[in-house]
């Protein structure tokens, strides 16, 4: 019988109230609960060091362990790897401002895992478990809605600093196709440096979506299908007309101008981290 925690998609509470719902401690980002028959994971967009990513529909979901090679014996990683076997019920929360976790749902392994290389917690190059993870309630949309409604109420330093530490070096991996990483930091940064107008056309978004956000469209002007990359200089805010106008002619003179905009861009990205960071400097000093 699988556990009730009494929790909707999408609730917010706090660290206390997941080690009362689920009877497991209080901190790490896999908790073992035998009281419960649950594992609770935690994906923290505050923290820099794994490197969780949504593309669609399927969470892949670092393992635990900060330094040297992470293993699957005597830790969570091994109660992971045979959840969909060993009666454990796997309960997933987010982590998008600190001390609020966002209740997803409980998910299952969507495919085999597997290993890959990143960084430890000292910087050097290890051997990583990535547990590709799907929802077993069929939300994605309501779950990509609440994650980009998070994403669109940081503040700019935040955003830029997630941005940072969603760009490093993620290239197109094989499943049945070819995906393509994109940084979700990166549409909201180039919306916000667009401040509610078309960056090709120059007139203001045609309207206001279910985040109360001016609607842009994020286009790549090298495409990612042709080598071009996730970065702020490849990447402009255009409305939805701009945006098929753009794909259907495909002219060579709207791909110049487009990078002249894209590469404005990465100016004004800069110069909204040094203004953020001169802010937050002045804000330390008053305070």
């Amino acid at each position: 019988m699988s556990f009730d925690p009494g929790l909707e998609l999408g609730d917010k509470i706090t660290n206390a109230d997941v080690v009362k719902i689920f009877a497991c401690g209080n901190m790490g980002g896999m908790r073992r609960s035998k009281k419960t028959g649950t594992l609770v994971i935690i994906s923290d967009e505050t923290k820099g060091l794994y490197r969780d990513e949504w593309r669609e529909g399927v969470l892949y979901y670092t393992g635990m362990g900060k330094v040297g090679n992470q293993v699957l014996n005597g830790n969570q990683n091994g109660t992971l790897y045979y959840s969909n076997s060993n009666g454990v019920e796997v309960h997933l929360f987010e982590v998008m401002e600190k001390t609020v976790y966002t209740y997803r749902g409980v998910v299952v392994l969507a495919r085999e895992p597997y290993q890959t290389r990143q960084p430890d917690d000292h910087g050097n190059m290890r051997d990583v478990w990535i547990f590709p993870l799907k929802l077993v309630d069929t939300f994605e949309k309501k779950i990509k809605e609440a994650y980009e409604r998070d994403i669109v109420k940081l503040p700019n330093k935040e955003l830029g600093r997630r941005f940072e530490i969603n760009a490093s070096a993620k290239g197109p991996k094989k499943a049945e196709t070819t995906v393509y990483y994109r940084n979700p930091y990166l549409k909201a940064l180039v919306k916000r440096i667009a401040m509610g107008k078309c960056q090709w056309c120059k007139a203001e978004a045609p309207f206001i979506d279910n985040y109360g956000e001016p609607y842009l469209e994020e286009h790549h002007v090298q495409e990612l299908a042709n080598g071009g990359k996730d970065e702020i200089d490849n990447v402009v805010a255009v409305c939805p007309n701009c945006h098929r106008k753009i794909h259907i002619l495909n002219k060579d003179s709207y791909k110049t101008e487009l990078k002249d905009i894209a590469l404005l861009n990465k100016q004004r990205y800069e110069r909204m981290m040094t203004y953020s960071s001169m802010s937050a400097k002045n804000n330390r000093k008053r305070g």
